[in-house]
Parts: C-alpha cells; structure tokens; sequence
C-alpha cells in the first residue's frame, strides 16, 4: 500500500467559521477523507466544483480524462494500487452514464471506488431537463449505496458515509449524485454530524464468536484431511493478507491455487503454489481440485469461471469458505463450513491452531506433481510452415526474460486472450503486481487503469497489456498520460487482427463463422507517436525482448505493437457449461473431442431409430 497523505489541513483562505458554498465544503470534505487525486471531467451540473477546486489545486491533484469511462477506471487502478478509495468525477446525464461501466466494475470485483456526479438543480428534478438522467436509480443494482444530495448542509455527513461504505466489509462502489443548486448553495458546513447508516454493519477485521466456531470447525476438518487445497482469491489482496497466507501454506504444506484476481498473493516460483484454476487454468490445478478431500477457500466467491459446472466442481471436498461477505458463502457452491471474516484475520487466527507439519501432504503433492508433468503447463508451442513469425507466446516470455529479477513493475491486463496469455505466462511474485477486469470483464480496461496505477505508484513501471480491440476502445486516454507527464506507462498491444477470444470460440466451437471478428486498426505505433509517445512496431520473435528492455529504459510512455499469429488460441480452455475437467488441451484434442461426440451422437440415433436405421 501507498502512504496516504498528510492529515487534513484547510486552507487559510476559508476561515473554519466562514460560509462556503456546497461545492467548497466538497472539496474540503474529500481532502478530511485523505483524497489526493481526482479523475474526472467538468460539465454543466458539477462546473461549481470545478470553480471551487480551483482554490484546493495544492491539495486536491485533478486528471482531466478524456472520456468519463476511462477516468472510473483510472480511479479504480488508483485504488487497487493504494488498497484506498479512488474517485472519479461527472457532470449529469450522458457524464454521469458515461460512469455505469466503471461501476460496474467495480462492483463485480469489489473494488473501493466514490464516483461524484453533478445534477440539474433541485427545481427541475423529474422535468427531463437538459441532460437530465435518473444516475441513482439506474446504479441501484451496481453500487453498495448511492445518494442524491439536495442540500450543502448533508455534504460532510454523505462524503463520510460514502468512503465509509466504500472501504469496509467488502469493498465496492458508492455514487454521490449533487444537485447543482446544493452546490452553490452558502453555509457554514458542520463537520461533527454523526453517520446514519442504520442496518449497515460491516464485517469487521476481529472474529466474533460465531466465526470462532466456525473456525475451529474448519481447523477440525482440516487436520483430518488428506488431500487439502487452498484456493486464495482477491479478498487475501485486499486485506494485505499475503504474508498470512504464504505463513499458513508453509506451516502446513497445503497447496496453494490462486484465482485470476488472486494472482501474486503467493510467489509463482513458491514450491507449494500450482497456479490458476478454471477455464483456462492449468489441467492440473482443475484435476487436483477435482480429487482434493477439502477446499479452504478463502476470499474467492467461487465464480463461474472457476467452477464451469456447478454441480460437478469439486465432487469429493468437503468446502470450507471464508469470505468477508456472508451473501457470498452458498450462494453458489454448496458450502460446509462458512466463516465470514476479514482474510488476514482469519488466516492468522487460524494458522496457530494448526501443528507444524509441512511434509504431512508430500504423496498428496506428489500425486499433483505427477499431474502437472504429465500436462505441462507451459504450453509448448508448436510452429506450422505457414505460422507467423511472432507468436503471442513470445511476448511473454520476452516480458519474463526482462521483469524477472525486478520488483518496480505492474501489469494491468484488459480483456480477452492476451489477458489469460497474461495470467498463464508472466511469472506473478509480488501482491498488487497484477491488475485486470475480472468479473464485468470490460474491454477498454487497460490503459486508464494503467494510468490510475502509474499516478498511485510513480516508483514502479506500469505495463497496460491489451488486445487490438480493447486498445481501440479508450485509446483517448493516450492523450492523458502525455498531458499529465507521466513516464512510467508502456504500453504492449498484442495485435491479431481480430477480436481474439470471440473468434477462438467461433473457430472451436461455430465451425469457424468468423461473424463481425476480423478486426481492422490505426498504424498503433504511428498513433503513439501522434500522441507524443514512443511508438514501435514489433512482428518478429527476435525483437521482441529487445523492444520491451528498451521501453522500460525510455523516460517516457512507449507503445509496442507486437503484431503476432492471428488465430494463436489460449489452451487449456473449458468449454461452456461442462466441468472443469473436461478441458480442451490444444487444437488436436478438440478435434479429437469432436470426432467421438459425433461418433457419439450418431450411435445413440442409431440406437433409437427403427430398424436400427439412422434418421
């Protein structure tokens, strides 16, 4: 985490007895909770705050994006940076709905997130005035709370309670919608008014009782374990408890998974950590899963691309569920022992009650050894005549060769194939070193994330891996990171020419109907440098790795197009609704696959047509 900054100081030109406008008491609200940055743009309904952060701009640091969309997720790269809230900024209506994406983002992967946005005044509330949107009903589904503020005298009071909901328990996104009369309203603001927040009660860091027992339930199902697993998910990042986890897999020489947004809370070279599970983790990781006796999954909500099919996930396993969210124990995977609880507590309450045994497990992790030698989960790839002569997989290993030994580095992945190429190849050591869309799964991610993260932290380099499709979406935001100086963002566009993972499963699975995939784009490299970048083009194995050592080393942003093999698949992969271990391993096993369904297929209509005759 990144120290926050100094504690609140007002400034000397607004005596702490005069009247301000609403606008004003914002901006001094977000500085008392320790805001340092802002990502946003002005418009009509929130042009007040805009007038006033100008007396703030010592204190109050403002990115102007260059679309609503890109400054949420800028905000939320900032905040999955620092472990504080990020905060994005919005006029009414289309700059308000500009902001549901973000949003949602941030909701489906609990991401501490305040988003501000400006609304017509009061008086017009309902009339559908210019740029008018209902933005509180329509994130209703898609925020921990939100508020509509008609008055300056309820600012303190809601900006307390927003970042208070924002960051405790499970964290997730809050919308302050301001009407732009209870900004300009005058007062003189009370900043001792109380929180209301009735029913709202946080899991907090201390087990209760009730988590007490379940507790020792779980450390009794364990040590009568044979075959244990431990599943770690994003929950053990946001609750810094890496170190807690990596002091109870050592204690007991459990093995250790980590889901996508759990990758770097166990060191990918660590003896006892297997990888990624789901559709497109390793085959040994679902095979162990599949034969383990208890799963302890601790601040992973199981989701569907982790599980495939429900009823048939984990079949033999007992399922021990920690989780900071008591809406997420049983809601999708029948649950044994539920413990609702903050990860790090929970690991370190739990580690002493387990005795100090580490080789216990050794034919268990044998037996996962075998797996993983027999499936080899560095997919080796093999090079037809007519393969092009950079494949996705040696961007990868190129970035390895280069990062491996450095810890002043993060990866933010946006969506589709380069991104589980990303979860699958890159050498994940470090907590908060991995930044991506998990849940909504949102194109576009990447580079405004990346920017968020480069502002969080300007000691380490900040690499925004994309596909050709989700660059094209906030490519705009290019024009940011030149304006705000910002030299440690690179860029790397793994290019194919195709919206990827779509047409993977138009190549397996609609019998190669590539409708509305192939893609076209812009020279990349050429776009950069138009946007003051650093722009390179790179289309061959041998350059790749130079081409990435030589960004780094460039004092400001560079763009890589490694323009590689079209229709290069992501393998393993779990086809849609099938268990996790009926993976696809490659293309020949998919055609393999298909022959003896189809084989399949015709014996059963032999069997029940008349006369044995097929239809």
């Amino acid at each position: 985490m990144i120290d926050g900054p100094a504690p609140f100081d007002p400034p000397r030109t607004v005596p702490a007895s005069a009247e301000r406008t609403g606008a004003q008491i914002l901006c001094e609200a977000l500085i008392r909770e320790n805001v340092r940055v802002l990502f946003g743009i002005p418009g009509g309904c929130i042009m007040p705050f805009y007038h006033a952060m100008w007396e703030y701009r010592d204190q109050l640091r403002h990115v102007l994006v260059r679309h609503e969309q890109g400054g949420g997720h800028a905000a939320e790269g900032y905040a999955r940076v620092t472990g504080t809230v990020g905060v994005c900024i919005g006029t009414s209506g289309p700059g308000a709905t500009n902001l549901v994406t973000p949003i949602a983002d941030a909701w489906m992967d609990g991401t501490p997130l305040v988003a501000i946005t400006g609304q017509v005044p009061s008086a017009l509330l309902g009339t559908d005035a210019f740029q008018e949107t209902d933005i509180t009903g329509i994130t209703v589904p898609i925020t921990k709370h939100n508020y509509l503020v008609t008055s300056a005298a309820d600012i303190p009071r809601v900006v307390r309670e927003a970042f208070h909901i924002a960051q405790t328990g499970r964290p997730g996104p809050v919308l302050i919608d301001i009407t732009k009369d209870a900004q300009q309203q005058r007062l003189v603001p009370r900043w001792d008014v109380p929180m209301d927040l009735p029913g709202y009660r946080p899991t907090t860091r201390r087990a209760d009782p009730t988590a007490m027992h379940a507790i020792n339930t779980a450390v009794a199902t364990l040590l009568e374990a044979q075959r244990p697993l431990l599943l770690a998910g994003n929950g053990v990042l946001q609750a810094n408890g890496t170190h807690a986890l990596r002091r109870f897999a050592e204690r007991t020489g459990i093995p250790v998974i980590t889901t996508l947004q759990g990758l770097g809370a166990m060191p990918h070279d660590h003896p006892l950590m297997l990888g990624m599970p789901g559709m497109h983790g390793w085959v040994h990781v679902n095979r162990a899963i599949q034969r383990c006796d208890v799963l302890f999954n601790i601040g992973s909500r199981f989701d569907d691309r982790v599980t495939g099919k429900v009823s048939a996930f984990a079949p033999h396993a007992r399922i021990v569920h920690v989780d900071i969210d008591a809406a997420e124990i049983g809601k999708l995977v029948t649950t044994h022992i539920g413990v609702v609880g903050d990860a790090r507590d929970v690991l370190e309450t739990i580690t002493p009650r387990m005795p100090v045994q580490p080789e216990r497990y050794t034919a268990w992790r044998d037996e996962i050894a075998a797996l993983r030698a027999e499936h080899r989960p560095r997919q080796h790839y093999t090079r037809g005549e007519r393969t092009a002569p950079l494949m996705p997989q040696d961007v990868f290993a190129a970035f390895n060769a280069v990062a491996n030994g450095r810890r002043d580095w993060r990866v933010v992945t946006d969506v589709g194939q380069h991104q589980m190429w990303a979860a699958q190849l890159i050498d994940w050591q470090r907590a908060r070193s991995h930044i991506t869309s998990g849940g909504a799964g949102t194109m576009g991610f990447a580079v405004p994330a990346a920017m968020g993260a480069a502002i969080a932290d300007p000691t380490h380099t900040v690499w925004a891996i994309c596909g050709d499709g989700g660059f094209q979406m906030t490519a705009c935001e290019l024009a940011t990171i030149r304006q705000e100086g910002l030299c440690n963002v690179k860029v790397a566009i793994v290019n194919n020419g195709y919206l990827g993972m779509v047409r993977q499963w138009q190549q397996l699975f609609e019998g190669r109907r590539y409708s509305e995939t192939p893609l076209s784009g812009p020279d990349f490299a050429m776009l950069a440098r138009a946007h003051g970048w650093h722009g390179v083009t790179v289309d061959h194995a041998h350059d790749a790795e130079r081409a990435i050592r030589d960004a780094w080393m460039h004092d400001g942003p560079v763009l890589i197009d490694f323009r590689v093999e079209r229709e290069a698949n992501v393998f393993p992969m779990v086809p849609a609704g099938r268990a996790i271990h009926d993976m696809v391993h490659d293309e020949a096993h998919h055609a393999r696959q298909t022959r003896e369904q189809a084989v399949a297929q015709l014996a059963a209509q032999s069997a029940t047509s008349p006369h044995g005759m097929t239809p």
